[in-house]
């Protein structure tokens, strides 16, 4: 992905730890100066006990933990944000592995009068439009002073 959310794997492999769940596996994808995942992902990975970490990403790796490799382990149900891409490659293979859902691309809105703080506003829309080209993030304001802040 173009940005670590490693807020997003803890928000998903926490609650499968006290569900008990007995394997949690991560893919994220490589970063292209080092052709590893973000240091931050990793950190995550480790504070919540991740068993698996695979180097792989889009698509491919959803199907990969789907279906199984040489080199991924099968799993059981897959969780966690996606472009485009991997939303649409869980649906294809919702039934053989369960899915958490079908996110479509953020959508967000920041409603803001002069009494917002334009850094506070420019940051809840950056934390979104972060996720995806596809994302839209919108600040609704009828101050021309507080958009041209933001």
């Amino acid at each position: 992905g173009s940005a670590p959310l490693f807020s997003s794997l803890l928000m998903t492999a926490i609650p499968a730890r006290v569900a008990g769940v007995p394997h949690i596996s991560v893919i994220s994808p490589p970063q292209r100066d080092t052709g590893l995942p973000f240091a931050a992902t990793l950190v995550a990975a480790d504070i919540v006990g991740v068993d698996a970490v695979y180097v792989a990403g889009g698509a491919q790796a959803v199907a990969a933990l789907a279906f199984g490799t040489e080199s991924i382990q099968r799993v059981d149900k897959i969780c966690g944000p996606g472009n485009l891409f991997t939303t649409l490659a869980k649906r294809q293979l919702y039934g053989l592995v369960g899915i958490d859902g079908l996110p479509g691309p953020t959508e967000t809105v920041v409603i803001a009068d002069d009494s917002a703080d334009p850094a506070l506003a420019a940051a809840d829309l950056l934390a979104q439009a972060e996720h995806d080209v596809l994302a839209c993030a919108i600040l609704l304001t009828p101050s021309r002073a507080m958009a041209q802040k933001v």
